[in-house]
């Protein structure tokens, strides 16, 4: 493996496409090992952009406005860090090649909407799921759930982010009311859906999975510590690691994202969810790069889930050992203004084993994530409670000028 000079002729470049607080430090990790990176977001001064060599604010979903991105800047690697993303101008892209797409143009076309990846994990591959249906309207969705899926059950976009659009149902009266708000979160597709029956779990995990160099030329599959975390309206608001479990439920969590990611195949970290009740596990959703509830790993790891990608995507051999137990808490913005402050952080970080990072995102909304409070501790209960605590004691302001 030759890794040349940022900004030179002999740079390795790479792109990613999608630059929030995931991507940012991706690209921070990626600049580490001395690559030439190039941030792509849909809005101005994103997180990424605010660190990376070079920035471009486009339209992600336009396959014209990416492919004219590619041939200008002619990376050597492309890393997708979002779901709304011209997926099948991608899969031209690395057919022609253009460049690699990381982990495979394939795995960013499945993955960018819940049906892809549902269909691959349940009816291909015939891992346990929760039952499902896709709608194309109001009326296909009210009897997909009188006829089958019954209640409670779970109405989400079949492509969106961070939980948004997504409802919990439990009776008719309220599906009117969650077929609008779907279309409401969703990225690209405002009139399909899939509905999910409810499964009686005890707790979720989020399965970090990494395909990277085994040192023989091969590709390996490596484990990080599964991550417990708590999600409200389906945006996760903490997490934990690692998250306590049996022995076989650790067993067959990791025989199914080994199935899944060895099926969408090429390099780097993917975000395996699963639903886990005594020994049994249910596949949920899977993302082929770093994921929210990982922001854990920038505390609890020896590498962060950041700098494993970072490594498997370059072709570098990874580490996934834990270091100590450890927690994160998000950190919202509680308003809609441009240019928030953010006032008590000495405070917070008086806290033991604590650290922050807030994001530097341009515009806050009231439940939009502007930071992260992390925490190490004795166990998992002592760091999710420094962890809140340095959380709850930043507050944020409207007024953006400096106290000095």
């Amino acid at each position: 493996m030759r890794i040349g000079t940022p900004l030179a002729r002999n740079a390795m470049r790479v792109m990613l496409l999608g630059s929030g607080e995931l991507g940012k430090e991706v690209l921070i990790a990626l600049q580490r090992f001395g690559i030439e990176t190039i941030a792509v977001d849909r809005y101005p001064n994103a997180p990424g952009h605010q660190v990376a060599h070079r920035a471009h604010v486009i339209d992600m979903s336009d396959p014209a406005q990416v492919r004219k991105l590619v041939e200008q800047e002619r990376p050597h690697l492309i890393v997708p860090e979002i779901e709304a993303i011209a997926t099948e101008e991608l899969e031209r892209i690395e057919h022609e090649g253009l460049a690699e797409v990381i982990p495979t143009a394939r795995a960013a076309r499945l993955t960018m909407n819940r049906e892809g990846i549902r269909r691959l994990a349940a009816e291909e591959l015939g891992l346990p799921t929760s039952p499902y249906a896709f709608a194309d309207s109001l009326d296909e969705l009210r009897a997909a759930i009188e006829n089958g899926i019954g209640y409670p059950c779970f109405i989400k976009p079949v492509m969106s982010s961070s939980g948004k659009g997504q409802s919990r149902v439990t009776g008719p009266e309220q599906i009117e009311a969650a077929w609008n708000y779907a279309a409401s979160g969703s990225r690209v597709n405002k009139g399909r859906v899939i509905v999910e029956g409810a499964i009686d779990f005890d707790y979720e995990i989020t399965q970090l999975t990494v395909r990277a160099n085994s040192g023989d030329g091969d590709i390996g599959t490596y484990f990080c510590e599964p991550i417990g975390h708590v999600q409200v309206h389906g945006d996760y608001v903490e997490s934990w690691q690692p998250q306590a479990m049996s022995q076989l439920a650790l067993l067959r969590a990791r025989e199914l994202a080994k199935a899944v990611t060895d099926n969408l195949g090429g390099r780097g970290l993917f975000g395996v969810e699963l639903f886990v009740k005594g020994d049994q596990v249910w596949f949920s959703e899977v993302s082929p790069r770093p994921h929210d509830t990982g922001l854990v790993t920038l505390c609890s790891q020896r590498f962060s889930e950041f700098e494993i990608h970072a490594r498997a995507i370059l072709g570098l051999p990874v580490d996934t050992s834990l270091r100590r137990d450890g927690a994160s808490a998000v950190i919202y913005g509680g308003m809609e203004a441009q240019g928030i402050a953010f006032d008590n952080v000495d405070e917070a970080l008086q806290i033991p084993e604590t650290d922050l990072r807030l994001f530097g995102k341009p515009e806050a909304f009231t439940r939009r994530r502007m930071g992260v409070a992390l925490a190490n501790g004795d166990n998992t209960d002592q760091a999710r409670e420094r962890a809140k605590m340095c959380a709850d004691t930043i507050k944020t302001v409207a007024d953006g000028a400096n106290n000095e």
